[in-house]
């Protein structure tokens, strides 16, 4: 074969990737029940994200326009505010929302995210076309359009993470937000295959975000707000390929030396497990119990299942054995001074610490005033962690997808627990019947914290009827949540 030859202007045909993420979000019917009843209980458990996170000032100071005092009426509302914004910044907005606190939806392989954030650009491009139409007499989209986007969302980012690390390179998984986003978004704003390939080669383009913010030493709130500007770019994208008719590069990939591949994926291809259908809508992971990373969700639990055991022993605690899978050692075992709230929520040992002392974990218990409880870093200085193999090989097995945890504490006078071991938290697809009863929970909780309860009421009727929710045009849904 002759070398390529770098000099050389043909313009190629876009690289295959881009041909078939097209292909999929222009072509594919999805018919499978499961994902549209699992991505309607991933919408109402997003807004209960979002609903929680405006507790917060460090998320609400994000959540308005670029600059003070740039409305645009009409514009797109953002949950649970008065502010109407473009679309580009809604999807921050909402974005930043919905992942604010760590506690919305999660995808573990190779890679790991957060499917459910492609909520922040799918939710605004919805709800500017609904609003755009009923002022114009056209048709608004539904839940049903949404939910149906959120599913090729999930698939673009589930099956990309399967056998792709980007963690590996040094690159956040948002990344993968700004792709699935960018597709679905361009495709819902009319663009057709050849739009949706520009968008996406522009995207790759983009390259990704550093993972810096999310590990020590420099653990920081912009890991909140990633998937939110993820979410930005993604719009700004589909608007440039569907209304500016930008020009796309097909082998944004592939390019010898200038190419994604070459310059930041160490010159290989990705890989694939499946092809896109509506697999991981159908076995996403929900954080229902707990605002935890999502590699400590399992040790959380079974640090409260300890807790009536070891609360009232603190100080005769000698060390305490966390046994986690591979990723889980690599992400969130932390030790040292935690400086912030997003240091806490990505270290196992603290999210341990918490439910032993005290029988719980809420968003809450990040903050300064429980942290210098000094109790939990006293507890923090006992624990280790170690990688469990079998957790590790059930980790990726594509027939489990399990997140295993175990923790064993062990006293001074020489005595000590079980060994409290659980292989997937209540938000996994096995636990479903157990697990969606809790997020309802969850929701309904989170909305009487932030609205009058005879509104709650209309929203809870409302999103109780399968029918009824999926048949409501998008704006009017989206007026449901706003001050």
């Amino acid at each position: 074969m002759s070398a390529h030859d770098i000099r050389s202007a043909t313009r190629p045909d876009p690289d295959q990737p881009l041909v078939d993420i097209a292909n999929y979000v222009a072509d594919y019917k999805i018919d499978s029940q499961e994902a549209y009843d699992t991505a309607r209980y991933m919408l109402l458990d997003s807004l209960a994200c979002s609903a929680l996170a405006m507790k917060f000032p460090d998320c609400v100071k994000h959540l308005g326009p670029v600059v003070p005092g740039a409305v645009l009426s009409g514009g797109v509302r953002v949950p649970f505010t008065s502010h109407e914004l473009d679309p580009v910044q809604a999807a921050f907005a909402i974005g930043t929302q919905i992942r604010y606190l760590d506690f919305n939806d999660t995808w573990l392989a190779a890679e790991w995210g957060h499917p459910s954030d492609n909520l922040g650009a799918i939710l605004s491009v919805a709800d500017y076309l609904s609003r755009k139409a009923a002022k114009e007499g056209g048709a608004p989209l539904t839940v049903r359009d949404v939910l149906g986007y959120a599913i090729k969302a999930h698939e673009i980012q589930g099956c990309y993470a399967l056998k792709n690390s980007f963690n590996r390179v040094g690159q956040d998984h948002v990344i993968l937000v700004r792709l699935a986003s960018t597709a679905v978004t361009t495709a819902m704003l009319g663009g057709g295959k050849d739009q949706i390939t520009t968008a996406v080669s522009h995207s790759w383009i983009d390259n990704g975000a550093l993972r810096t913010y999310r590990h020590a030493p420099n653990t920081g709130p912009r890991k909140s707000w990633a998937a939110g500007d993820a979410c930005r770019r993604a719009v700004t994208h589909a608007i440039n390929a569907v209304y500016r008719d930008v020009v796309g590069y097909p082998s944004a990939l592939s390019a010898k030396t200038w190419g994604y591949y070459d310059v930041a994926f160490k010159g290989n291809a990705f890989e694939f497990e499946r092809p896109f259908g509506s697999y991981v809508m159908e076995n996403v992971l929900f954080k229902i119990s707990f605002p935890a990373e999502f590699h400590a969700q399992t040790a959380v639990e079974c640090a409260m299942q300890l807790h009536a055991q070891v609360g009232s022993r603190i100080d005769q605690i000698d060390k305490v054995v966390i046994e986690t899978q591979e990723a889980g050692v690599r992400i969130i075992d932390k030790t040292g001074p935690l400086a912030n709230y997003a240091d806490r929520d990505h270290c196992i040992q603290y999210m341990v610490a918490v439910p032993l002392i005290f029988g719980r974990l809420t968003a809450d218990d990040y903050n300064d005033s429980v942290a210098a409880d000094p109790r939990i870093d006293a507890l923090r200085e006992k624990m280790t962690v170690v990688e469990n193999k079998q957790f590790t090989k059930d980790y990726f097995d594509p027939e489990k997808r399990y997140i295993g945890n175990s923790v064993q504490v062990f006293f001074k006078d020489g005595t000590s627990t079980e060994k409290v071991s659980i292989d997937f938290p209540i938000g996994h697809r096995k636990r479903r019947a157990e697990g969606i009863p809790v997020l309802l929970k969850k929701f309904e909780a989170a909305l009487r914290a932030e609205m009058p309860a005879d509104h709650v009421e209309k929203v809870l009727a409302i999103t109780a009827s399968p029918e009824k929710l999926d048949a409501m045009p998008v704006h009017e849904f989206m007026t449901l949540f706003t001050a």
